[in-house]
């Protein structure tokens, strides 16, 4: 299947998402892998991981990369051989992209109700006053998306999502917020930005 989707996020980032339709089978036919990837494919149990890993090197092929223009820093966080900024997501049916020329984070998730059985481990539940039951679960998503791709963009040990970052209060037709990391005496300020694909969302974090 060709890409299912570009959004331009702002004048230096773009997001890409691909619907993986293809079978396991067919994405090892297309996607050409280095050794050491290939290792860490035939390292996965999950055929919906393998399936997410080579679908992200599809979007790369699609953007005239290849799998040896990914590379991965001591602390696992992505890189582009070019020097743009990249981040990385999957969650069952969609693998994406983000490129950036400054750092990016981000988080593609798909709604379900158990997201409200944690929500108190990661967020003020308080937000979710006031929401239909629907309405709660989408909400959730997004929080915890946000809270995902800031993590992606300091990439920190010890940073707890519930009592580091702390979202503004938005609505869901705002597709948009405002974020403040407090950690290590530090604060940081970002920017977000999200959206519905589906039965999923789109969170991207940008540092302000």
């Amino acid at each position: 299947m060709p890409l299912y989707k570009e959004v331009i996020l702002n004048a230096t980032a773009t997001l890409y998402l691909w619907k993986i339709t293809e079978d396991l089978e067919e994405l090892n036919c297309v996607v050409k892998l280095s050794t050491s990837s290939q290792k860490r494919v035939d390292s996965m149990k999950s055929e919906s991981h393998k399936k997410g890993f080579l679908a992200v090197r599809m979007i790369l092929q699609h953007l005239g990369y290849s799998d040896i223009d990914l590379y991965y820093d001591a602390n696992g966080k992505p890189n582009l051989i070019d020097g743009k900024c990249i981040s990385i997501s999957h969650s069952h049916t969609f693998s994406a992209i983000a490129i950036s020329s400054k750092s990016i984070g981000l988080d593609v998730e798909q709604v379900k109700d158990k997201i409200l059985k944690i929500s108190s481990r990661f967020m003020d539940v308080s937000h979710l006053d006031n929401l239909s039951e629907s309405e709660k679960m989408k909400k959730a998503t997004v929080i915890w998306g946000i809270k995902e791709s800031i993590f992606k963009i300091k990439n920190t040990e010890g940073i707890s999502f519930r009592n580091h970052i702390f979202e503004s209060e938005f609505n869901l037709a705002d597709k948009k917020t405002t974020v403040q990391l407090r950690f290590n005496s530090n604060i940081e300020d970002f920017k977000i930005l999200f959206n519905s694909i589906e039965n999923y969302f789109y969170v991207c974090a940008f540092e302000n």
